[in-house]
């Protein structure tokens, strides 16, 4: 009887966030799973069209659609190659014993916070070509060899976009990995200074192994975040120069609201959706098997 009203009272605190959840994702998920097998122009006078896979096709057709994956490969190897590293080094800086610590923790952590759209219009004015606060530095330097149109040259933009990417996440990360470091028994550490382990052997051989969970999921927000990736894109290029910059969010954003053609726009969104699940999935059983060794 005290299980039950316990389960009771749990699920009555559970309730309201599940049924949001559920308006809020889960039925807007099947949706557009649903709308993406229909030709529709978004206007609700408007009949549906069954088209059946038709949608899929044209997604698979377009060209577009194939460098917008190139560029998420960019966002995702960006992720394990430059905010793993950077917002680890962070993490380990912020759990230390330095007094300025919790400087570190809000300057660090402070882009996270800040909207996208602010942030995409403050790197859009240092980033200009013309009368950019970087292009202006690198000429009272004496380098103006580097100046650059840094969201305008087609070769360099997507790299520049991953660069403001990873200043945007890397302190969101760096709690992640603070939380992992935290939860690791001081005693472990002791014990292996005891032994004449250095800093770095610390590193590698007690904390790097004690946080595969935090690692995990790290790499599943890594891969999640990258596949939604939008504001930043969306704000500084616009998905140009000459679609340089597209990611399949910004071509979901285009087909529906630009072209009106929402049967494209939803196939392109129920495969970010697809491809999101099926990464966690396969991510997540990855890992666990490379624990269990």
């Amino acid at each position: 009887m005290v299980n039950r009203r316990m389960y009771g009272a749990a699920a009555a605190f559970v309730l309201p966030a599940f049924i949001l959840y559920t308006i809020a994702y889960v039925v807007p998920m099947f949706q557009t799973a649903y709308l993406s097998f229909f030709s529709w122009n978004g206007i609700k006078s408007v009949p549906l069209e069954f088209v059946g896979w038709n949608n899929y096709s044209s997604m698979f057709q377009m060209s577009e659609f194939y460098r917008s994956l190139k560029n998420i490969g960019v966002f995702i190897l960006s992720s394990f190659l430059l905010i793993l590293p950077i917002a680890f080094a962070f993490a380990i800086l912020v759990t230390s014993k330095i007094k300025a610590r919790r400087f570190f923790k809000v300057a660090f952590f402070m882009p996270s916070i800040l909207p996208l759209s602010a942030v995409g219009l403050m790197w859009q004015f240092l980033l200009k070509g013309d009368g950019g606060l970087v292009n202006s530095v690198l000429s009272v330097l004496g380098m103006s060899s580097f100046t650059r149109d840094w969201l305008g040259e087609p070769a360099i933009a997507i790299y520049v976009v991953v660069v403001v990417n990873a200043w945007i996440y890397c302190g969101l990360n760096m709690i992640i990995f603070a939380s992992g470091m935290v939860a690791i028994p001081e005693d472990l550490y002791e014990a292996a200074a005891l032994d004449g382990a250095t800093g770095w052997k610390k590193v590698r051989y007690i904390t790097v192994p004690l946080m595969q969970e935090t690692i995990k999921i790290f790499s599943i927000l890594a891969i999640t975040q990258s596949l939604r990736v939008f504001g930043q894109i969306f704000v500084m290029t616009n998905g140009g120069p000459n679609g340089a910059t597209d990611v399949p969010t910004t071509l979901l954003y285009y087909e529906s609201f630009k072209y009106n053609n929402f049967g494209v726009g939803n196939s392109i969104g129920t495969f970010i959706i697809v491809a999101a699940l099926i990464s966690t999935v396969v991510l997540n059983q990855l890992m666990n098997t490379r624990s269990a060794r």
